[in-house]
């Protein structure tokens, strides 16, 4: 197991060879993709990424990602912070190679004779695992001032509505 900072690139197969881990922390500011949505760009990454041959000899990636990152509400408008995990599975192929013997549970990841770029891989990975839309818990969450659902005024509680009369028409057997 590899303590410290995650390189950049990397090649799967050789370490897969040697049953490498690695895990270490990088910063959230060096992920400007990841970054855009945030609110605040503070905090670190922590990545354990095991690599690993299958039973069939297939070179296997084992991640788990873990970072806290601050996001505004979009029912309160004021900053989140929620915790965000993400594992995920990937048998890695060579490019254009049929995937239909990629036994289920794993995510096909396709490479050429190019290093693996890791740091792009996790930011990928991250950015499937932040919420669509950030909201604190519903008991924790103040609606902002003004948004409050307005009372009924009397003339819209007593007004009929319109289309009653196409309604009373419709259950008269005489029309």
């Amino acid at each position: 197991m590899s303590n410290g900072p995650i390189p950049p690139h990397v090649d799967p197969r050789k370490l897969a060879d040697r049953g490498a881990t690695l895990q270490g922390e990088l910063p959230l500011a060096d992920l400007s993709r990841l970054c855009d949505p945030l609110a605040d760009n503070g905090g670190n990454v922590r990545a354990k990424l095991s690599f690993e041959r299958d039973e069939r000899h297939a070179v296997v990636i084992h991640s788990q990602l873990e970072v806290e990152v601050k996001m505004v509400c979009q029912r309160c408008l004021d900053q989140v912070t929620l915790p965000i995990l993400s594992e995920c599975d990937y048998a890695v192929v060579k490019e254009g190679a049929n995937t239909q013997s990629v036994p289920q549970g794993y995510d096909v990841l396709e490479m050429g004779e190019d290093p693996l770029d890791l740091l792009a891989l996790i930011e990928d990975e991250l950015l499937l695992a932040l919420p669509i839309v950030p909201m604190h818990d519903p008991k924790d969450c103040q609606q902002p001032a003004g948004l409050d659902e307005p009372e009924p005024s009397e003339d819209e509680v007593t007004r009929s509505n319109p289309f009653s009369v196409l309604a009373q028409l419709k259950r008269d057997p005489n029309v």
